[in-house]
């Protein structure tokens, strides 16, 4: 079943009234017709109605409510993922694959060896790609929040910002080893916070990465292969999102 988001003004007792690029996207590229049953919610309220069209309009949808749900299907934690700019389009890749595995925001790092430098107008237009992209993996995996691609940061900033997260990891090829790593991960529990910070094509420098073991950040294997920019992001985070909904699934906070 489809599933969008919608402001809370566009719900009206038994009627909700999808707006904007969604009609043209539920008219003409899904072809959906009155009758077909859609799921909607709104950022963050963590109810889901199903709906049913009930009438297709040149600037609108009309849906009547069927059923509503209180509907959770977020990480019991939230984790932000501090990604360093890679190259090209895997920016795209990572933002789309991070939101499904549940990830809370991306930020866009920039590093020593990051090779991607964005001017102000040309990062409000990646934000903007990056965000729709956000929203569109949001609907289709089912969350009940849209995840933000907020702003780039210097390294430094970065760390920073991560100071008031419960957690902070850093993938690294001369971490401890799995054991030490699998002692870390484990150690995150419900309602807390986590960073994960991904260096870019060629990885964080020396340097930069006793930085952020200072400032507290603790440094994790990945195993016993040397991962892409691309991969090692989705590879804790699929490790993480695990873990959490075992636990609280079992009822362990």
């Amino acid at each position: 079943m489809y599933h969008f988001f919608v402001n809370p003004e566009q719900i009206q007792d038994s009627e909700i009234v999808i707006l904007g690029t969604d009609v043209n996207h539920i008219r003409n590229v899904l072809r959906m017709k009155p009758g077909e049953k859609v799921s909607v919610s709104t950022d963050g309220a963590f109810r889901e109605y199903q709906c049913e069209i009930s009438k297709i309009e040149p600037d609108c949808i009309r849906l009547g409510v069927l059923s509503v749900e209180e509907e959770n299907r977020e990480l019991p934690c939230r984790i932000t993922l501090f990604q360093g700019l890679p190259k090209s389009d895997k920016m795209e890749l990572i933002i789309q694959k991070a939101v499904e595995l549940g990830v809370y925001a991306v930020v866009p790092v920039e590093t020593r060896r990051t090779v991607v430098k964005l001017d102000a107008k040309k990062e409000q237009n990646k934000l903007k790609r990056w965000n729709a992209i956000a929203q569109s993996a949001a609907k289709q995996s089912g969350r009940m929040v849209i995840p933000k691609v907020r702003e780039s940061m210097k390294l430094a900033d970065a760390l920073a910002y991560a100071q008031s997260l419960d957690h902070i990891f850093i993938p690294y090829e001369h971490a401890q080893g799995m054991a030490k790593s699998r002692e870390f991960l484990q150690a995150v529990k419900s309602g807390q916070s986590v960073g994960i910070f991904i260096g870019p094509e060629g990885g964080f420098e020396e340097s930069e990465v006793q930085k952020a073991c200072g400032m507290g950040a603790q440094p994790v294997s990945l195993g016993r292969r040397i991962l892409r920019t691309e991969t090692a992001g989705l590879a804790i985070l699929s490790v993480l999102m695990f873990q959490l909904e075992c636990n609280d699934a079992i009822g362990i906070n």
